[in-house]
């Protein structure tokens, strides 16, 4: 649990810059979400731009939620660029298996450069470990721990860390897997939520090497924030104002009290 503080510890004393290559439906929350729990975001789409932003920032985040070409392009350019730089990225898989072509793009990505971690609900993770060909659009069509042997089998493929997100959350790095159980329903309520635990991965990634650590601590900074932000609200509208200003309060010592968590 120390270990998990002290990841939140760093995220708020160094400001690590994170590079945003996502969705335009999320851009505004993911931003105020980073700046809130302290990171710097730069959401940086231009082709012409991509690889200078990497270079220079602490992590990538690449999130497929609104796909185009040019968009596509600059995605791959950018996972190539961290992967020269070495530059610890996190991929964000939106509604792979939707359709043939976000299939087609989750796996470019991937054949370009093999992001540290991946992060996806349970459907995403089993549609990109080719356990099922079942989604819902963006939305998952199953529970988290029905994902657990495709994450598993992901994770050894690529030999990196995978999240499957949810009412449980599940960090799996090979055999080793990790659990937060605590959130509340209405961030299911709320476009984005998944998305921008994607970017507090990549801000946990700018300060922390191991991977597992850092998203470990980056899903109990949501699902703590979500309890505490719970408890003020009425609703979803009320939610998401709630949870930027737990993301703002939340200090390690919160976090290790509050936590529940087998890591």
């Amino acid at each position: 649990m120390s270990s998990i503080a002290s990841v939140l510890e760093q995220v708020k004393s160094k400001g690590p810059l994170v590079h945003n290559i996502t969705n335009y439906v999320v851009m505004n929350n993911t931003a105020n979400a980073l700046l809130a729990v302290g990171a710097s975001p730069v959401m940086a789409h231009a082709i012409e731009e991509v690889k200078d932003i990497v270079t220079i920032s602490s992590s990538l985040v690449i999130n497929m939620g609104t796909l185009s070409e040019k968009w596509v392009e600059s995605m791959l350019l950018a996972a190539e660029q961290a992967k020269a730089t070495n530059t610890p990225y996190v991929f964000d898989p939106v509604g792979v298996g939707a359709s043939a072509y976000r299939t087609e793009v989750a796996q470019k990505i991937l054949a370009t450069a093999v992001p540290i971690v991946i992060r996806g609900n349970a459907s995403e993770i089993m549609a990109l470990a080719k356990f099922t060909n079942s989604t819902k659009g963006v939305d998952s069509t199953m529970a988290t721990q029905d994902a657990i042997e495709g994450a598993t089998a992901l994770s050894k493929k690529y030999n990196n860390t995978v999240v499957i997100s949810g009412e449980t959350d599940y960090i799996i790095t090979g055999d080793t897997v990790s659990k937060i159980e605590n959130g509340s329903p209405l961030m299911a309520r709320i476009t984005g939520m998944g998305c921008t635990a994607t970017a507090m991965v990549g801000a946990c990634l700018g300060v922390e090497e191991d991977a597992h650590l850092a998203a470990t601590a980056a899903m109990a900074v949501m699902g703590v924030a979500g309890d505490m932000a719970n408890e003020k609200s009425e609703g979803p509208g009320s939610f998401q104002m709630n949870f930027y200003d737990a993301l703002y309060d939340i200090d390690s010592e919160t976090l290790a009290a509050k936590v529940k968590t087998n890591a």
